[in-house]
């Protein structure tokens, strides 16, 4: 505790960089969906219908149409810069076409270097393109006589509801930071502890460690532990009540066996961190792999992309990682409310992460004592 508060590094590299990411995260998109995605229209009709469908897709908030133009070149230039997330055409002769009962083919452009965005907007211009064929229906069947119930049963013969489970405002951050946040608290962990252990190996000290306890070599990892566990422990705690008894985020299920998932999960990534600095006894080489181990942790969690679409080495990998686990709890507790034998596996899991501790303790031990840290 002494070495702890001694070093501002460790204060700052876990409470500070908690409260600073979820302050990021919490305020990263105002309500919680992505609005105002930059597009450009292309107009090439340049009739009262093309203005009147420019005018409808403004008037949405999930896009914002920052260049109106005749030019295909023009709006393609803006979208090389990174100025906007899609192009929508309106072909010429677009309204002849509607008019004579033709079919018009609107085409659009999007760039998938940014992915939310690029969907976003791709989403809402579909919406307004087929908003505006069935309002064009319905003025000419109306002209026809044609009563206002037979209009909409022509125009949509099936009604689609759809009802998102768990999270029906679409709320972007709810998915994002129910996740990302456990996830830095386990990567601070991961790496504070290899830290922690690898620095007794640089500054020589690991012999005065190992002696305090008569060298057991067990007592000295939990005495060493002990402090680092009650640190990220209570921001674990923390960070569940800020976000589901502060910020409400939904919870279908237990909220006692997804804290105690995160717990579990904290306590897997301090393991993990004895792991890598056991099997790499040298300080800086231990760090660098525990950084790509924790990052590598956020991609095959499968919060981002489907675990399912990996491939299937890479999908068994994924179990190496805590975070798969505690985010199957989250998923199981937080959005499906599923029984507890659900999250059960994964909870057995996440504690079964001391084995591999196990495993690499005769290695560690004798690191430790004969302090075989490589200086160049």
């Amino acid at each position: 505790m002494k070495f702890i508060l001694s070093r501002p590094l460790y204060l700052v590299s876990s409470v500070g960089a908690v409260m600073v990411s979820m302050f990021f995260f919490m305020t990263l998109m105002e309500g919680g969906v992505a609005e105002n995605m930059p597009v450009a229209v292309v107009d090439l009709d340049q009739s009262a219908i093309s203005r009147r469908l420019i005018h409808e897709m403004q008037a949405t908030p999930s896009v914002d149409i920052q260049v109106i133009t005749n030019s295909y070149p023009e709006a393609r230039e803006a979208m090389q810069q990174g100025k906007i997330y899609g192009i929508f055409i309106i072909p010429q002769g677009f309204y002849r076409d509607i008019a004579s009962f033709k079919r018009p083919r609107m085409d659009f452009y999007i760039t998938n270097a940014y992915t939310l965005g690029g969907n976003t907007a791709y989403k809402q211009m579909l919406t307004v393109s087929n908003l505006v064929s069935g309002a064009f229906q319905r003025e000419v069947l109306r002209k026809k006589g044609m009563a206002e119930d037979i209009i909409m049963k022509r125009i949509q013969p099936i009604v689609v509801e759809g009802h998102m489970l768990s999270n029906p405002w679409g709320n972007y951050t709810i998915y994002l930071v129910s996740t990302i946040m456990p996830g830095i608290i386990g990567l601070i962990a991961l790496m504070l502890t290899i830290f922690s252990v690898g620095s007794e190996l640089k500054n020589g000290t690991s012999i005065e460690w190992l002696n305090i306890t008569g060298d057991n070599y067990t007592v000295a990892m939990i005495g060493k532990l002990i402090p680092y566990t009650i640190i990220y422990q209570t921001l674990g705690i923390a960070c569940h009540i800020i976000l589901y008894n502060i910020a409400d985020f939904p919870v279908q299920g237990s909220h006692v066996r997804l804290l105690l998932g995160l717990l579990l999960f904290i306590m897997a990534m301090e393991i993990m961190g004895i792991v890598i600095i056991g099997c790499i006894p040298v300080l800086r080489d231990a760090l660098s792999v525990g950084a790509l181990y924790a990052m590598l942790g956020f991609s095959l969690s499968g919060f981002t992309y489907p675990n399912m679409a990996m491939l299937p080495f890479v999908r068994a990998l994924s179990y190496l990682e805590p975070l798969r686990h505690y985010y199957l709890i989250y998923v199981n507790e937080a959005l499906l409310g599923a029984p507890s034998i659900n999250s059960m596996p994964h909870s057995l899991a996440l504690s079964a992460f001391i084995v591999a501790a196990l495993l690499v303790a005769p290695r560690l031990h004798h690191a430790l004592i004969h302090q075989n840290y490589r200086l160049k």
